[in-house]
Formats: C-alpha cells, sequence, structure tokens
C-alpha cells in the first residue's frame, strides 16, 4: 500500500469553506478512486486552521491518478489561494509486520 500524509494551515478566514471542499474531495477520492482505499480527514481541536489527511492507495501509482483527476484539479484550484502551509509525506505502508 501506498501512503500519503499531508498536513494543512489554512487562512482562518477559509476556514468553513475548506472544510465543505475537503469533505468532498475526500468523497469523491472515495467514490470515484477504485485504487484509493481510505481518506481520512482530521482537524486538530485547538486550532481549526490546522487539518491533517491520511489517504492510503494501492500503489504510487494510483496516487499519480489521484493527482490527475478532475476532481483534485478542480479542489486543488479552488483551495490553493486559502491554505498558508502545505507538508506532504509519501509513504510505504510494511505489509510483513509480525503480529
Amino acid at each position: 500500500m501506498f501512503i500519503v500524509t499531508v498536513e494543512f494551515e489554512v487562512d482562518p478566514s477559509h476556514v468553513f469553506a475548506f472544510r465543505n471542499a475537503m469533505k468532498k474531495q475526500a468523497s469523491d477520492s472515495l467514490t470515484l478512486e477504485p485504487s484509493c482505499h481510505q481518506f481520512d480527514v482530521c482537524f486538530d481541536p485547538e486550532n481549526e486552521s490546522r487539518c491533517f489527511l491520511y489517504e492510503r492507495y494501492s500503489d504510487r501509482s494510483a496516487f499519480n491518478a489521484h493527482l490527475a483527476s478532475d476532481h483534485f484539479q478542480r479542489f486543488d484550484q479552488t483551495v490553493s489561494a486559502w491554505i498558508t502551509k502545505k507538508t506532504v509525506q509519501l509513504w510505504t505502508m510494511h505489509e510483513d509486520v509480525a503480529e
């Protein structure tokens, strides 16, 4: 599995609109992308301007397809001016963890 984590800091004047756009983006990703297995959206309870995403894809190609999708492109265009900081990290899941 290919894992993506993203941390956003959002301009406080756009938090409400960002939350709505992010909710739609998560739903679209899970509905329209069969290789997107998880898309968790978390907000900091102490700072409403901070958002954390945990996304799980079948592989890197599936994530690349996500980035190229129409729904992601629309989302990115909509929210880019609202974001004051964005950190993206890419991970691979270790499948052979002993229980």
